[in-house]
């Protein structure tokens, strides 16, 4: 419990949401995930609990993901999501904690102001904002203060989002809405179209980390899948071995190839030699699929490392970087407008 006001890093993602406090590391990190009574409009669970009834809800009760592609997709929801989360956190606060949030580097003018808006609403007493691929790579423990290239590709659920790092800064970046999330929707196509097969995504998920690979593995798995018969709408199984998954998620994983290829092509040759020497980091939850840096490596010709700890890498990255809060520009950090500007 935090009885003054600590500053708190936010890692706001599509799939989680994980919280640093200032002196204390990962405080909070839950599924970012909402659940209320639509006639009461009452919150009833966030988090964990809230994911367990995807799904599973009864008519009144609506269980949802407030954010998509990294970004909000229902403002009010993630305010009073981040509420109920923060509450746990700062239970006997006196004093309202300054905030640093990731967000992805193809963030729009008015998703900052949404993130912006949903903090402060959330209890924020000032906000400031981070690109994610900065983040993660501070959470990687990159030296990213020298004159050298360091290229850190970051997967989280909704959005990829991808960094070319020098100087405490991002000289070039891009950010792709192909992510874990579409491995997961790649999985439900595969089994709806070959197998009549209806999963949900709790269960795509359960199968991509089993046996889901983009490389292939060293034994040949098989997992047992059940679901509804799209003909006669009865429980179903159907047997699901990791070659055939591999097929199915190197189309979206080539995707995230292609794009770390374009910032390559675009990144001034000597940070590109620099990469070359250094590696690129994989961070985030999809980083961890079997094979992903492997895939990788074949496609850029560099050496390709996933990170420590990779789901927390963003996190710890805000929390390294409440150090610099003072210096950081508060409110919105115009992303859209600086690419413009470099176009």
């Amino acid at each position: 419990m935090l009885f003054f006001s600590r500053d708190l890093g936010i890692d706001l993602g599509t799939s989680n949401v994980l919280i640093y406090a200032a002196g204390r590391g990962i405080v909070l990190r839950e599924p970012s995930v909402i659940a209320l009574d639509k006639n009461s409009g009452k919150v009833l669970q966030v988090g964990a609990a809230a994911r367990s009834m995807l799904g599973r809800t009864p008519g009144n009760v609506v269980a949802v993901h407030p954010l998509q592609d990294g970004v909000i997709s229902d403002y009010e929801l993630t305010a009073r999501m981040l509420t109920e989360m923060l509450r746990r956190v700062l239970r006997h606060a006196i004093v309202k904690p300054r905030m640093i949030v990731t967000v992805p580097s193809g963030i729009t003018e008015v998703e900052e102001r949404a993130v912006i808006q949903a903090a402060m609403e959330a209890g924020a007493r000032r906000v400031y904002l981070i690109e994610a691929p900065l983040a993660a790579a501070l959470g990687a423990q990159l030296d990213i203060t020298a004159p050298e290239g360091r290229m850190v590709v970051d997967i989280g659920g909704g959005t990829t989002d991808i960094g070319v790092l020098t100087m405490n800064g991002i000289a070039q970046s891009a950010s792709l809405k192909v992510a874990g999330a579409a491995f997961d929707e790649a999985i439900i196509r595969h089994l709806r179209r070959r197998y009549g097969l209806l999963i949900g995504t709790t269960v795509a998920e359960e199968i991509k980390m089993s046996i889901g690979c983009v490389t292939p593995r060293p034994e040949a798995l098989t997992m047992t899948v059940k679901g509804r018969d799209l003909k006669n709408g009865l429980a179903r199984e159907a047997t699901l071995a990791s070659e055939e998954l591999m097929e199915v998620l190197r189309r979206p994983a080539r995707q995230i190839m292609d794009k770390v290829l374009d910032v390559l092509e675009s990144t001034t040759p000597e940070l590109v030699a620099d990469i070359a020497r250094n590696g690129i980091v994989l961070t985030g939850g999809g980083s961890q699929l079997f094979g992903m840096d492997r895939l990788l490596c074949e496609r850029t010709e560099m050496t390709c490392v996933v990170a420590d700890d990779a789901d927390s890498c963003a996190a710890y990255g805000c929390g390294k970087s409440l150090s610099w809060m003072n210096h950081m520009q508060e409110g919105t950090i115009n992303l859209a407008r600086r690419r413009l500007l470099k176009e």
